[in-house]
């Protein structure tokens, strides 16, 4: 099922889905939809616990995420990095049982327990006749910001093929069911990587909203280095490009979860200034700062599990081994 045409048509339900091979994963997705009837604290607690378990029985995704708390907050002690990372796992599991609320829960509850805050920015750039890309960092709570900006305004973004299609289904249409011209309102759109940037770019030139993730770690092809918290990192030099052809500014945003209020408070931060500067160097660690900034916001929610500093300048070792 593809995903390149970006129309209601496309995503909309198909027999194929009901084949036998995906009936197991239908019964999945039925029990979590019973467990978004829950109570927000019941749901929080159920995943305090359960993410205590993920963490002693996935050792190898806990030590990456306790490998790169220590590279990035190298003066914090094991006991408290380790801790950092205990919670990073309650937090994350936490978040994908909050997924299943975005997916099918009524509009009004998902805006429910979203906080926009820093919002007004979008209009500000607007009346100067600038066009928007938000970069978003890999929080846990990361789909509900591109939720909050879809609340309002028509998005365009890129988007990874899931390879179970009930899944790529579901996450597709969540992504979408916020948006106008998914429901008659707004106009939201989808691209593949195989598209291209092309697609983004002219959807952002004619007023979209792009929403741009740049963080992940993928690989030294059509990379730089640049620094992320002092270590040196594999860093795509597109956010500058981007920002010129689309004559953008871009806003760095975040979601942060606050487990007293059971909100997500989406975040959109200050414009990363003097960008493009039309230097990639300079580029790649301006962005790379301002998702510092953004990761700051709330640290044990950043997706730490990555492996953001998989690739190493030559001739230093993997710092995963």
């Amino acid at each position: 099922m593809g995903i390149k045409k970006t129309g209601k048509n496309k995503y909309r339900f198909r027999l194929l889905l009901l084949h036998p091979r995906n009936w197991l994963t239908w019964i999945s997705l039925g029990l979590f939809f019973i467990i978004t009837l829950l109570p927000l604290s019941l749901i929080d607690a159920l995943s305090f616990r359960l993410g205590k378990l993920a963490a002693s029985k996935n050792k190898k995704r806990f030590n990456i995420a306790v490998k790169n708390l220590a590279l990035c907050f190298p003066k914090k002690t094991t006991q408290k990095i380790e801790l950092m990372a205990m919670q990073h796992f309650q937090m994350q599991l936490r978040s994908v049982f909050h997924y299943f609320i975005l997916w099918w829960r009524p509009v009004p509850v998902v805006q429910d327990i979203i906080i926009k805050i820093g919002f007004e920015k979008i209009e500000k750039y607007r009346q100067q006749e600038k066009n928007i890309i938000i970069l978003l960092v890999h929080s846990v709570g990361l789909e509900f910001a591109g939720a909050a900006i879809a609340f309002d305004y028509d998005t365009v973004a890129p988007y990874k093929k899931m390879r179970n299609p009930v899944i790529n289904w579901m996450v597709a249409n969540s992504r979408l069911r916020f948006s106008k011209s998914y429901n008659g309102k707004h106009g939201g759109k989808l691209f593949t990587r195989e598209d291209g940037l092309r697609p983004l770019i002219r959807e952002a030139r004619a007023g979209k909203i792009l929403v741009y993730l740049a963080d992940e770690d993928l690989g030294e092809k059509h990379s730089i280095f640049a620094p992320f918290y002092g270590v040196q990192k594999a860093t795509l030099p597109v956010l500058g490009r981007l920002a010129k052809l689309c004559d953008a500014v871009v806003l760095p945003c975040v979601s942060c979860y606050d487990s007293t209020s059971k909100k997500y408070q989406v975040k959109l931060l200050p414009a990363i200034q003097g960008l493009p500067s039309g230097n990639d160097e300079t580029d790649s660690l301006k962005m790379n700062e301002a998702i510092e900034s953004a990761v700051n916001q709330c640290p044990v929610q950043y997706f730490w599990t990555l492996r953001y500093f998989q690739t190493r300048p030559e001739g230093e070792k993997s710092v995963y081994e």
